[in-house]
């Protein structure tokens, strides 16, 4: 059995919740999750990568166990995640690592990797956006609270919040539906339905905008730096086209693109699959 410690980092007096696994001294993982879920996603693909990696996968401030402070207290903007999870990096000892970006992980990832390109050895994601043909017509009516940012544009994203949209994003393009546990999306509508989550999740979708605007500063930092980078996706995701996927060839034309047949959360299906298709990569990137 693989251990994992279940711990808990004080940054700066903010808590960040985060699960460790593997040797200190292997080559260092960072995972880091998305909307609307936590740390817990990685449940299964932790143990299938602990034997030769150091692996360390946060909740980010907001999500799972991780600090949650009223919105009007704290400004709850991808700027702000990444600046505590930059910081997490430092305490946690993650001086040089490979990065495994997902949804909410992949704008908060990026902007690690922009703001020190040293660090990162490689990047893997896993349906983490970075391409506007990547956007699908899902984003509809977050981008619409974008243009104008009324009441009403803020009240018809809570739609997002429901937990039958919760257990969508789990099953949507899953050909198999009893293959996704009920634990994931059962635990995500927990901390959904906790008092004062709601907004700190709509401040978010607001603020996604400002990851739209730094794609062109991620497309640089990927033709500048050329990390290695392995997209393993989700082909049925709902809210993350294939294209997106594509496009990282274009800025990174020794980049890998891997296809899986199922939806947003591939992780919950293809664990195993995706787990491979990692050890691989980052085996063929440390002998380069």
């Amino acid at each position: 059995m693989t251990a994992i410690t279940y711990q808990t980092a004080n940054v700066d007096g903010f808590n960040i919740f985060y699960r460790e696994a593997g040797a200190p001294s292997a080559p260092k993982l960072l995972l880091l999750h998305g909307f609307p879920t936590s740390s817990h996603m990685f449940r299964d693909l932790i143990p299938l990568l602990a034997g030769r990696f150091h692996i360390v996968a946060p909740d980010l401030p907001g999500f799972g166990r991780s600090d949650m402070p009223a919105h009007d207290t704290f400004a709850y903007t991808f700027d702000h995640i990444a600046e505590i999870i930059d910081r997490f990096t430092e305490i946690v000892g993650f001086d040089r690592y490979a990065v495994y970006i997902f949804d909410y992980g992949a704008p908060t990832g990026l902007r690690l990797a922009v703001k020190h390109p040293d660090r990162i050895t490689a990047i893997i994601s896993q349906n983490g956006n970075a391409y506007e043909e990547g956007l699908s017509e899902g984003w509809n009516p977050i981008q619409a609270y974008w243009r104008d940012a009324s009441a009403a544009n803020r009240e018809a994203l809570r739609a997002f919040l429901k937990p039958e949209a919760t257990v969508w994003q789990y099953t949507h393009g899953v050909s198999d539906t009893t293959k996704v546990s009920p634990d994931g999306y059962t635990l995500d509508n927990f901390y959904l339905a906790r008092p004062g989550a709601d907004e700190p999740q709509l401040d978010l979708m607001g603020d996604y905008k400002s990851n739209v605007a730094l794609y062109p500063t991620f497309q640089e930092y990927f033709r500048t730096h050329k990390p290695p980078l392995l997209a393993v996706w989700g082909k049925n995701d709902p809210f993350f086209l294939p294209p997106g996927a594509e496009a990282f060839k274009r800025d990174i034309p020794e980049a890998i693109v891997r296809f899986v047949d199922t939806g947003h959360f591939a992780l919950e299906t293809h664990a195993a699959k995706i787990a491979t298709a990692i050890r691989d990569f980052l085996t063929s990137t440390a002998t380069r």
